[in-house]
């Protein structure tokens, strides 16, 4: 019988060694023909010798054809078990692997149908690196490409020999190979349709190499997840009716030089011991500049190696819900780097990017825009949401730069921007993708918060999808951060003139469901620290950083605070630097992070802080009208039937003898007071704990009580019990 098998056709064999072949399957691996005979070929350019190796040790010669490519030929109706055996120099050794082209396709037909429509929402499971007891599966989306090979240090970062296939319209090219494991490092060399080649770190790694290097890592997860109590309960639950104070961390400065291992002891414990409900991590997606502290994301699917592996992400996470403390993550889909290993033109053309410069390209951050009109990119975005809040047990995703993606004008000049089809200025396709995500997130993952940064009026940010809103959960107030830090920026000498600065937000306050951020971007380029923000001498200062913390733990709304700003840190924040804990060395440091443990447990504690943020009849003036005085008094009301009266002083004098309206006669406790020596105050009222409210009307109440308020200091009460004395 002649087992003699046919020369492979030129073109193909040249298309193959140039990386350029759509279909190398169809050349290499073994291939049955007529007559009971299989035709082996391998691509091994350079080798001296190669041999197919059959399962019982019979070694067949394979003859040199043509560009590498080696063809041989053995008896039988199926493809055999076979290896591949080579040598490159007359000296060297012998080098016996498994072919990977004698592997069956790793995606179904389900997963290329849903990839094609923008729907497949575990995107992860079926692109990227997936580990297997032979070796690992490689998936890559890059449907411009004329050809794609898969280079690691498993083949020196040589190509030649590993092209991939392309799976049809989907776009999606894959290849097996056997003997890759965890911890192999991986690209993908993109010849484009530009005529140009580029090494592509895989957009769907589930890890990357750490800063400077970039090539992605074959990653398999295992760690043992111990939060099933936390995950469960997570379910149920309504934030917008339950206590959420926000410890914003990023977590490479936090301590500089601990790992995601030592951060789940020492930020857990001090997350836990001042009282947050939750933490929300700057973005850790991996990221190569960390000047852009993550907000300039190349690798979507992998935390950052900076910190260790990906489980020990996984770890943090864990002992965090253990700890009974929720866990939020910034997520940037508004724009990405122009790195040429990255995302950009991956397949030699705009892919991931909007092809119209003046919707692809961000005038402000010198990054790219994701095309949000194109259902595979949606499908990218959609996806990696999903990936942290189920693989990574994410608790909810503060979206970035929300505005940016909603308005074509964006930092945008007259003529630098296209309206849409009807004339617009909003970004059609990138509102339609805010409600997908929202949609598919909350249906998923009910019990998680989305949240938006959006700096602009556009309405119903936090208004359900079939309200016709974009169907987050909440908003960033920017309005009344930037107007509270305006009036505290001034003299109190000067805030009888801006009182409007301090009240206005209540005239919006219901509109939307609100986050109060005092984030890291309020204490960087130039702004000055939360404390230097405060005008006046070092007592003034910690005075009236006192004043903001307690006024806005008792304003509606859930809090956010960056690190540092629970010790008062006076130096604007340093990626480099991290936080100065050597300033708990002074005795008025120490007294701000008192006053926040305080804080935290006593608005925990209590409903009336929080139960009732989002409606109004969680909240009734006292008195804001007081211009004159820098007062401000308020009641917030719980769902449990609980009353709280906060009455604030912005003034840099005491005010005594002052009437203030109460709902009810009788005691009331003096929960707080923020100028109490143990938090670094004057003690001007001498510690007293209670007051007496009488049956006198005033500012509408049906009763009041006469307070010394203390300069630059806030009181909270609540109503004690009628059988207790007077004041002490």
């Amino acid at each position: 019988m002649n087992l003699a098998p046919a020369a492979v056709a030129p073109a193909e064999a040249d298309r193959l060694a140039a990386g350029r072949h759509h279909d190398p399957h169809a050349v290499l691996g073994a291939h049955p023909v007529p007559g009971g005979t299989v035709v082996l070929r391998a691509l091994r350019p350079l080798a001296r010798t190669v041999h197919a190796v059959l399962a019982d040790g019979t070694r067949v010669p394979m003859e040199h054809d043509r560009a590498g490519v080696f063809t041989a030929a053995v008896p039988g109706d199926a493809p055999p078990d076979y290896r591949i055996a080579c040598t490159y120099t007359a000296e060297g050794p012998e080098t016996v692997a498994d072919d990977p082209y004698r592997y069956a396709p790793t995606l179904g037909e389900m997963d290329l149908h849903l990839i094609g429509e923008g729907r497949h929402e575990e995107l992860w499971r079926a692109l990227g690196a997936h580990p297997r007891p032979e070796g690992t599966a490689f998936a890559v989306w890059a449907p411009g490409a004329q050809g794609v090979q898969l280079i690691g240090d498993f083949n020196h970062w040589d190509g030649t020999a590993h092209p991939m296939r392309s799976l049809g319209s989907s776009g999606v090219w894959e290849l097996f190979v056997p003997g890759a494991g965890p911890g192999a490092l991986y690209k993908f060399r993109v010849h484009g349709r530009d005529g140009g080649v580029r090494d592509k770190a895989d957009p769907m790694a589930f890890a990357a190499q750490c800063p400077p290097e970039t090539a992605s890592v074959v990653h398999a997860p295992a760690h043992r997840w111990g939060d099933e109590v936390w995950m469960n309960e997570r379910k149920a639950r309504d934030w917008t009716r339950e206590p959420m104070s926000v410890y914003e961390v990023h977590l490479p400065s936090w301590r500089p030089g601990l790992g995601y291992a030592e951060l789940a002891q020492e930020l857990v414990a001090h997350v836990r011991e001042r009282g947050f409900t939750h933490v929300e991590f700057m973005p850790v997606a991996e990221h190569p500049f960390g000047g852009s502290w993550g907000y300039q994301v190349t690798s979507y699917y992998a935390p950052t190696a900076r910190l260790g592996p990906p489980d020990g992400f996984r770890l943090l996470v864990d002992e965090l819900h253990r700890a009974g403390i929720g866990v939020l993550l910034d997520w940037v889909p508004a724009h990405f780097p122009r790195d040429d290993w990255a995302l950009a033109r991956f397949d030699g053309s705009p892919t991931y990017e909007h092809p119209d410069p003046r919707r692809g390209e961000h005038p402000d951050w010198g990054t790219l825009v994701f095309d949000y009109g194109r259902t595979e990119v949606r499908n990218f975005l959609i996806a990696n949401a999903l990936f942290w809040l189920e693989e990574y047990h994410i608790d909810g995703l503060r979206v970035d730069a929300v505005a940016s993606m909603i308005y074509l004008d964006y930092s945008r000049e007259s003529g630098e921007w296209e309206p849409n089809a009807f004339g617009g200025r909003e970004n059609l396709e990138a509102l339609e993708f805010l409600r997908e995500l929202n949609t598919v997130c909350h249906r998923r993952n009910p019990g998680i918060v989305m949240a938006a940064e959006e700096s602009t009026a556009w309405p119903g940010v936090s208004r359900p999808v079939d309200h016709g809103g974009l169907g987050f959960g909440f908003k960033w107030n920017m309005g009344w951060m930037h107007d509270t830090l305006e009036y505290l920026k001034r003299d109190p000498v000067h805030r009888a003139h801006h009182h409007g600065e301090i009240t206005f937000s209540m005239l919006y306050a219901y509109s939307e469901n609100y986050i109060l951020p005092l984030s890291h971007d309020e204490v960087v380029h130039g702004k000055s620290s939360l404390l230097y923000k405060q005008p006046g001498d070092e007592w003034r200062r910690f005075a009236g950083l006192r004043t903001l913390l307690a006024y806005m733990w008792a304003h509606p709304g859930k809090k956010l605070l960056f690190m540092g700003g629970e010790i008062g840190q006076g130096e604007e924040w340093s990626h480099e630097a991290g936080v100065q804990w050597w300033l708990l060395d002074h005795a008025f440091h120490r007294g701000v992070r008192a006053l926040v443990d305080e804080l935290n447990a006593g608005y925990t504690a209590r409903p009336a802080l929080w139960s009732r943020d989002c409606v109004p009849e969680g909240f009734r003036w006292i008195d804001g009208g007081d211009a004159e005085g820098n007062t401000l008094a308020f009641l917030r009301f719980g769902e449990d039937g609980g009353t709280l009266a906060c009455v604030v002083n912005f003034s840099a004098v005491p005010h005594t003898g002052r009437r203030i309206g109460l709902p009810d006669t009788g005691p009331w406790n003096v929960l707080l007071d923020t100028d109490d020596e143990r938090f670094g105050g004057s003690g001007f009222r001498g510690g007293l704990t209670r007051v007496r409210s009488e049956a006198q009307p005033w500012h509408g109440l049906p009763a009041s009580a006469e307070l010394d308020l203390p300069p630059l200091g806030v009181l909270w009460l609540e109503p004690g019990r009628k059988d207790e004395a007077g004041p002490a």
